[in-house]
């Protein structure tokens, strides 16, 4: 049986079964598109829906973006996580307009020089906002591919170069569609084929997905647990970004001290919002990157 089918019947699948997601509207463009990639990493779509509208209703183009600071793109970030994400899409905005007249490139090459854009972003950009045919690599597709395809229960930990050498083999040869079907194969992993619950009765490959066939074996190692965030440097750092986002302007390291009785563990986390370029030294006080005082221009220096 040729591969292709199973991108044929998870296509079909998805025909039926895809969630209703403002990204995938028809006409959405490749800004849009690249904006919901970054918000989606790590994060639930449900969390995803109400930031994703915002931002745009807000920069509905990188050089909107571009023309703000980093440290609006931090606070409106919010508490989406893992807020290096909101600098390196200002990076990546102001990168569109200096590199590319504003217009988010549509070569892969191109796409994955953009700051903050890896392997993943830059092929689901050129797949899902351009139809292109590259094969669109994440924990979702991985596990998908490694069940139906290699028999496997879990794909490890990371993405591999075989990963995507073995999704592309499952991609059919014509872009439109094999962009549809990196869209069907990862909504399956998310939906239906999912790490601790799959719902093999309800799912399109049921009758050819080499998982099932040998028995539904259970990993060989440990299975990998939630992280914990409670009591974390990762709660720390988000309880000092938001006393920054919550002001405009530099505030006294006595403010920040009131967010956490450890002082190591406060020191530690705001110290790796430094190193991050989340939040900058003015003085002796503290800002998100880009919210401190603009330095004036020398006396006799020409302005602009």
């Amino acid at each position: 049986m040729p591969e292709t089918t199973l991108a044929t019947e998870v296509i079909r699948w998805y025909e039926k079964n895809a969630r209703d997601l403002p990204w995938r509207v028809p006409g959405v463009g490749a800004w849009a598109i690249l904006v919901s990639e970054v918000m989606l990493q790590q994060t639930p779509v449900v969390r995803v829906l109400p930031a994703w509208q915002s931002w745009l209703e807000r920069w509905p183009t990188p050089a909107a973006l571009a023309a703000d600071t980093s440290a609006e793109a931090i606070r409106m970030w919010g508490r989406l996580g893992y807020p290096r994400r909101a600098l390196r899409l200002w990076e990546c905005a102001v990168a569109i307009v200096d590199r590319h007249g504003g217009q988010v490139p549509t070569d892969l090459d191109e796409l994955l020089a953009l700051p903050g854009v890896g392997t993943y972003t830059g092929r689901a950009v050129a797949t899902f906002a351009y139809g292109q045919r590259h094969p669109v690599v994440d924990t979702n597709v991985r596990r998908v591919v490694a069940r139906a395809v290699a028999g496997e229960p879990d794909a490890g930990p990371a993405t591999r170069p075989a990963d995507l050498v073995a999704t592309e083999a499952l991609l059919p040869a014509e872009p439109a569609v094999a962009a549809r079907a990196s869209a069907a194969i990862m909504e399956l992993g998310a939906m239906v084929c999912t790490a601790q619950s799959p719902n093999c009765v309800g799912c399109p490959l049921i009758d050819r997905c080499a998982w099932r066939a040998s028995g539904l074996p259970a990993p060989a190692g440990p299975t990998r647990r939630p992280q914990r965030y409670a009591g974390t440097d990762r709660q720390v750092r988000g309880l000092l970004l938001a006393v920054l986002r919550e002001t405009t302007g530099p505030v006294s390291r006595d403010r920040l001290d009131l967010v956490w009785s450890d002082a190591t563990q406060r020191s530690r986390a705001l110290a790796s919002l430094l190193d991050d370029g989340l939040v900058e030294l003015v003085g002796e006080k503290f800002a998100l990157a880009g919210d401190g005082p603009v330095a004036p221009t020398p006396s006799g220096a020409a302005a602009g």
